[in-house]
């Protein structure tokens, strides 16, 4: 019989863990139903006759409310069912017990010590734009330095981007400390950060972000207004960086020193079962180890904050998650824009019917651990544990967001697939095993190797021995083909 998977006692929907056609007959526990449809894989079945306006069950979660009666047996899916989210809302805190989390034994990699005290994976040399009008040397340099890579220097990358000048408040301050960030970044050996000299984020305003532990040192500043020929002084400076970065090898690290984005896309109906919660489980070790998980994409916590906010350990913590929550939301309002504007049409062909649906599996990535920090965009990761982070769903945004803050490599799940990289490793996961298969040029971990009897704790494992041994210079797929890319979180308007 075609298989199905009610993943909740109390749900009243299942996943088709294959296609179903109309006609099928479907057996639970207890239970025997017939399609009267086709359902399509990663999509829901109603396991009983749903009264219009009942709530639809997913997770042991109301993912949306039935617009129609909906027959047993039937496709549950955006035809029938609406979210049944709102504004902004109050809440109350009411702290779960924590959860047992997983034994884990000591792990290591081969990592970088900075001076600040963190460890990068990673030693590269960075050509950071200050201003969209330097971009082109900054991609020349780029490709002109490629020889440079070799004993020290991992990679060398240019991050063009499209800012840095015509902003104003709050924008151009991301901008500023974003770029401070990176330029600050435990996976960089040396940076050049590259100016115009008449743009708003100079690179003394820039350098204004930068904390107080960071190592200029590993630095080399240029205004290309103030030099003849820009490209020469810069390449010497590049080569400057690459000489003084030839001495540094990897040394054994503890794990606690790691710092691991969490980060979907093109999420499908198996992300909730399988690759988010494998993720889930990364993240419970990565807290058992002393390491540090960052948690984004706020506008996708949206229906399942509560259970976030259950596991804030502390009434300040529980505030800030509010904040964190609500103010996104404003953000939406005072745009003018519809707060629920969500899945997406790929979440949508994959089977996510609600913003409800999509975020009782997105936030699967953080596991059972508590809460152990709220992190402002471009905040830097301090407590280690899970730490959620305010930055926008967009793949490329949130991503770049969570290497902003710290994260030393993102795993990133995904039912549909992408070929993107961020500033950092970027480590696909895949939720179904088709995808695997059909794009391993996208793809470094099947997850979906849970729906073929492999358990949640083995996949958990070996993710983890997957990340050690990036964390050791292992490079993941996009790593290989030369893919890294920037995107800075725009909030304002352009003058």
């Amino acid at each position: 019989m075609p298989s199905v998977l009610r993943i909740h006692p109390t749900d009243n929907v299942a996943v088709a863990l294959e296609p179903l056609a109309a006609g099928s007959e479907v057996s639970l526990p207890g239970l025997s139903l017939s399609a009267l449809e086709e359902i399509p894989a990663g999509h829901k079945i109603a396991l009983k006759d749903i009264a219009e306006g009942e709530n639809i069950i997913k997770y042991g979660f109301p993912i949306g409310h039935a617009v129609k009666p909906i027959p047993k047996g039937s496709h549950v899916h955006i035809q029938n069912l609406k979210t049944n989210l709102s504004e902004t809302l109050s809440y109350t805190w009411q702290p779960a017990p924590e959860a047992r989390l997983p034994e884990v034994r000591e792990r290591t990699f081969q990592g970088y010590p900075r001076k600040d005290g963190r460890v990068g994976i990673r030693n590269e040399l960075w050509i950071l734009p200050t201003v969209g009008c330097v971009n082109d040397i900054a991609r020349a340099l780029e490709r002109d330095c490629q020889s440079l890579v070799g004993p020290g220097v991992d990679h060398v990358y240019a991050f063009p981007h499209p800012y840095g000048c015509s902003q104003m408040g709050d924008d151009q301050e991301n901008t500023r400390q974003i770029l401070a960030d990176l330029c600050t970044h435990p996976n960089v050996g040396g940076v050049l950060l590259m100016g115009l000299g008449c743009e708003n984020s100079s690179i003394e305003e820039i350098r204004k972000h930068f904390p107080a532990d960071a190592d200029e040192s590993r630095m080399r500043f240029l205004i290309c207004q103030q030099v003849e020929d820009e490209y020469t002084a810069a390449r010497k400076l590049v080569e400057e960086l690459a000489a003084q970065m030839r001495s540094e090898t990897r040394v054994p690290c503890p794990a606690s020193k790691l710092v691991v984005g969490l980060k979907c896309g093109g999420s499908d109906g198996f992300s909730g079962i399988t690759a988010n919660p494998v993720v889930g489980g990364l993240s419970d070790r990565m807290a058992v180890l002393g390491g540090s998980t960052i948690l984004t994409e706020v506008p996708e916590m949206f229906g399942a904050e509560t259970i976030l906010m259950s596991r804030c350990p502390t009434e300040e913590l529980f505030e800030k998650t509010v904040s964190l929550i609500n103010n996104f939301k404003r953000y939406y309002q005072e745009n003018h824009q519809t707060i629920y504007e969500n899945p997406s049409p790929g979440n949508k062909a994959g089977g996510i019917s609600s913003l409800e649906d999509k975020a009782l599996g997105c936030t699967q990535k953080s596991g059972f651990s508590p809460v152990r920090g709220v992190l402002a965009y471009g905040e830097r990761v301090v407590n280690p544990g899970l730490n959620l982070l305010s930055a926008p769903g967009n793949d490329l945004v949130a991503a770049t967001g969570l290497a902003a803050s710290g994260a030393n490599l993102v795993l990133f799940t995904t039912g549909r697939g992408t070929p993107f990289a961020s500033p950092v490793p970027t480590l696909k996961i895949a939720t179904n095993p088709r995808l695997a298969e059909f794009k391993s040029d996208w793809i470094d971990f099947a997850a979906g190797d849970l729906l073929k009897g492999k358990t949640l704790d083995e996949l958990a494992d070996a993710l983890l021995d997957l990340v050690m041994e990036v964390a050791s210079g292992k490079e993941v797929v996009s790593e290989a083909r030369g893919f890294h890319d920037l995107a800075i979180f725009k909030t304002g308007v352009t003058l």
